[in-house]
């Protein structure tokens, strides 16, 4: 195990959390293209199981698979699988039922729960300048999201009801799977962490096969589906699978409340995605709320740089965490 498990490089940090951010978004689109041909479990074996392949390559060339085969800390990882895979099957659940940017923007309570979680079971100092860029990317994404605020006579139906709150308790599951990574990367290496969650989320979701069979309801029952969309969900699994690696490796160098508000930076690929795929323009409060959390980011990245530069100064001998 290399002793060097976790550096202070937020621009490192930054570019691989963006970098996830977009790749998930993509993941999600194809998801919610599926959704009415298969169930969340069946989605989620899928993006498990075929990420696992992606993942040994990666390992494999950077001559790291013996790391990812032998975890140090076996029940962190079984945990983090659990929160993880019921967070993803979630989510899968909620496209179904939502449209794709009022899943996104509801997901947005993540970066939230996250700095809270942060705080209190890591101890990290959140000072006034993240906490005012936090709120600044809050901002944004209240812009974007005020027009789909209202309420009249097009509300949400229960069933969009129950989509909503699935959503928003993976929000809740995804805050703590941030904050349990960033203390595994403390004992086990990035490949132990993203090998052994593809193949725990796999196991889990295969058990929802017997369920679907026992309970019979169209929800959970798997299916055969046409070809078309077997060759959909085993791309969204390899994508997922370049996606985690990338966001594993983004706690490695930084800390999980300076990450949390890149997540934000979703609504700006979900607009880009929407007018390449779906011939979509975005609208003015998208814009408007895009540069209000690209304004957060350099706010961050700034006194990262910052405060980086101070510690190297005042404790040369300390390997840094990431959190001021």
């Amino acid at each position: 195990m290399p002793a060097d498990l976790t550096q202070n490089r937020p621009g490192r940090a930054i570019a691989l959390k963006l970098g996830a951010v977009f790749l998930f978004m993509v993941m999600a689109a194809i998801i919610k293209a599926v959704s009415e041909e298969v169930p969340p479990g069946q989605a989620v074996f899928f993006r498990s199981f075929f990420a696992i392949p992606v993942i040994t390559l990666w390992l494999w060339q950077r001559g790291q698979l013996r790391y990812g085969l032998v975890p140090s800390n076996l029940m962190g990882h079984v945990w983090r699988g659990l929160f993880g895979t019921s967070a993803m099957g979630l989510t899968f659940a909620g496209l179904g039922l939502l449209p794709l940017p009022e899943v996104t923007a509801i997901g947005y309570a993540t970066p939230i729960f996250a700095v809270i979680f942060a705080a209190i079971f890591l101890g990290e100092r959140i000072r006034l300048i993240r906490l005012s860029a936090v709120g600044l990317g809050l901002i944004g994404v209240l812009i974007v999201i005020a027009p789909r605020l209202s309420v009249g006579a097009d509300a949400m139906s229960a069933a969009a009801t129950a989509g909503a709150l699935m959503v928003l308790i993976a929000s809740v599951l995804r805050a703590l799977v941030q904050i349990h990574v960033r203390r595994l990367v403390q004992t086990d290496h990035t490949a132990a962490i993203v090998f052994y969650f593809s193949v725990t989320a796999s196991c889990l979701a295969l058990l929802t096969l017997p369920v679907g069979v026992i309970f019979d309801h169209p929800a959970l029952v798997w299916v055969m589906p046409p070809a078309w969309v077997v060759w959909l969900l085993i791309s969204a699994g390899l994508v997922g699978g370049v996606a985690q690696i990338m966001v594993t490796s983004s706690y490695r160098f930084g800390g999980a409340s300076m990450l949390a508000p890149f997540d934000y930076a979703s609504m700006i690929f979900a607009g880009l995605i929407g007018y390449v795929v779906f011939d979509e323009l975005p609208t003015g409060p998208i814009v408007l709320g895009a540069a209000l959390v690209t304004a957060g980011g350099i706010l961050i990245i700034w006194r990262e740089r910052q405060l980086g530069m101070d510690r190297s100064k005042s404790k040369p001998n300390q390997t840094p965490t990431g959190a001021p």
